[in-house]
């Protein structure tokens, strides 16, 4: 079964609520109400349980850009909310910005997440005005220190920047198991209020310590990778979805996956990127439904 949702026979009705978002699309696409929601620990502020990434979908420039205004305007229209950017993503920060400022309804304002990545306090000074500037915000919602580079110079930068009013909040972020350790600590010790790292269905390394600790600390969990940049989905492409699948409202491969990360309490908002109008749609859905408990996570990562 591929990413694209079938409504076939009696499975209509078990689907329907999921994917009532794209069937709307012929009569103005309305949003879908009362999405998943989970609180930033710090304050109780409560963001749609998943998020939008721009690493590589996103670097795009000139016409390009234009090609992912549905994506922008479909996630926002669903419910969605963190969007997450980073200059290491070449012209991502600006493409988010120019698609957010070519919106016709700006009611739905997103929360708009991006990193420092250089070293030296003037340095990330600098890169970290110019991504205000691409992204056309006041204030950014969320910066990290991108991979922890040179993190214990940024982050008192950070608490000066977010105390000042230029950030709402602060967080570090990292892709490699080799990091974990390096980021338990920073979790531990020092007042951040996000951290991202790597998690899915196959890499579940930060079970044991890092989301354990995050919640402890009260830091919230952004996922990158969920699918394994779409190894994931190309792993499983040519099977059939389990039929227990619709036990937890589940109607693709990508929901399931999703699904798995958002059943661990830990978990504040998987990020998963795309440039596709039908993945965002697919994806969206897991904020409506039920959610699996720990033994049907467990069967859901014995599939793989």
């Amino acid at each position: 079964m591929s990413r694209r949702v079938f409504l076939t026979g009696g499975a209509g009705g078990i689907l329907a609520a999921g994917l009532a978002g794209r069937q709307a699309g012929a009569a103005g696409r309305k949003p879908i109400a009362a999405p998943l929601t989970r609180p930033i620990p710090s304050t109780g502020e409560k963001l749609p349980a998943l998020g939008l990434g721009t690493w590589q979908t996103f670097d795009l420039s000139g016409e390009r850009v234009a090609s992912v205004q549905p994506v922008i305007d479909r996630f926002l229209e669903l419910g969605g909310r963190v969007i997450d950017s980073s200059p290491m993503y070449g012209n991502a920060e600006a493409a988010v910005g120019e698609l957010l400022r070519a919106r016709k309804d700006a009611a739905a304002r997103p929360f708009l997440a991006t990193k420092v990545w250089t070293s030296g306090k003037q340095d990330g000074i600098a890169q970290m005005r110019r991504s205000a500037q691409r992204l056309g915000v006041k204030p950014i919602d969320l910066m990290q220190v991108h991979n922890l580079l040179d993190w214990k110079t940024h982050l008192p930068v950070l608490r000066e920047w977010k105390q000042s009013g230029a950030f709402r909040y602060i967080g570090v972020t990292h892709y490699q198991h080799s990091a974990f350790d390096e980021l338990e600590r920073i979790i531990q010790r020092e007042k951040i209020d996000t951290v991202q790292l790597p998690y899915s269905v196959v890499d579940r390394e930060a079970e044991k310590r890092l989301l354990p600790a995050a919640r402890d600390a009260g830091v919230a969990v952004l996922v990158m990778s969920p699918f394994e940049s779409g190894a994931l989905l190309r792993q499983v492409k040519s099977k059939p979805l389990p039929v227990w699948a619709a036990d937890i409202d589940c109607t693709s491969w990508a929901q399931l996956f999703l699904k798995f990360l958002l059943g661990h309490p830990a978990v504040t908002c998987p990020l998963p990127a795309t440039s596709k109008l039908r993945h965002v749609e697919d994806n969206m859905s897991v904020l409506r439904g039920r959610l699996p408990d720990a033994a049907l996570r467990e069967r859901i990562a014995a599939l793989v």
